[in-house]
C-alpha cells in the first residue's frame, strides 16, 4: 500500500495495490499497521475507528459540505462502487492550510482511501450513475455536533464538475462559510 501526502496538513491518501488475475483482482483495502505508522502520530489510531457507514448516490448528487463541532471527527473515506469528486476544506484555525480546499477523485478502479483528520468539512459529488461511498469514523454520530456549509458557498468557490441533480433539504439549508467562521 502506498501512502501519499496532500496539500492539506495531515490529510493522507492510501493507495492499495491490486493483484489482478484471470478471475478479476484482489486488494487489501485497510491495514491497521500501516495506518498506525502513518496516522498514529496525529493522535488517531486504527483501533479508534469504530463505526462504518455507507451512502449510495446517483449521478450529480452533492453531499456536503459536512463536519463536526467539538473535537471534530477523523474518518477514512473510499468509494466502493463508481466514482466521486471528493472535496475537503480545512477548518482548523491554527492550521497553515486553514480555509483551503483540495479535490480528490475516489473510485472503484484505484481503490484510494482518503484519511480526513478532525477539523475538516467534507463533501462529494457522484460522477457515475451510482456511487457508493464508505466512511470509517472514530466517533459515534451525534447530530447535535453536525455543522455544514453550503456546497456552493461563494467564499469557498468549490468547482463541482457536473450540474447538481439532487440536494438534501439539510444541505440546501446549510449556512455560509462566513457564518461558520463566526462560530469557530
Amino acid at each position: 500500500m502506498r501512502v501519499e501526502t496532500t496539500e492539506l496538513l495531515d490529510v493522507r491518501v492510501f493507495r492499495p495495490v491490486p493483484f489482478p488475475d484471470d478471475r478479476g483482482l484482489f486488494t487489501r483495502t485497510f491495514d491497521a499497521r500501516i495506518f498506525d505508522e502513518v496516522i498514529g502520530p496525529t493522535g488517531v489510531r486504527a483501533s479508534d475507528l469504530l463505526q462504518d457507514s455507507q451512502s449510495r448516490s446517483v449521478r450529480g448528487v452533492v453531499r456536503g459540505m459536512h463536519g463536526r463541532s467539538g473535537r471534530g471527527e477523523a474518518k477514512l473515506v473510499r468509494c466502493a462502487h463508481g466514482a466521486v469528486h471528493d472535496v475537503l476544506v480545512d477548518i482548523r484555525r491554527d492550521s497553515p492550510t486553514f480555509g483551503r480546499h483540495q479535490v480528490f477523485r475516489l473510485d472503484d478502479i484505484e481503490f484510494a482511501h482518503l484519511f480526513v483528520p478532525p477539523g475538516f468539512l467534507h463533501g462529494f459529488q457522484a460522477l457515475t450513475d451510482t456511487a457508493d461511498v464508505c466512511y470509517r469514523i472514530d466517533r459515534e454520530h451525534n447530530p447535535v455536533e453536525d455543522i455544514a456549509v453550503r456546497y456552493d458557498d461563494p467564499d469557498l468557490a468549490i468547482v463541482w464538475p457536473l450540474p447538481l441533480t439532487v440536494l438534501s433539504a439539510r444541505d440546501g439549508a446549510a449556512g455560509s462559510w462566513r457564518d461558520l467562521l463566526a462560530a469557530l
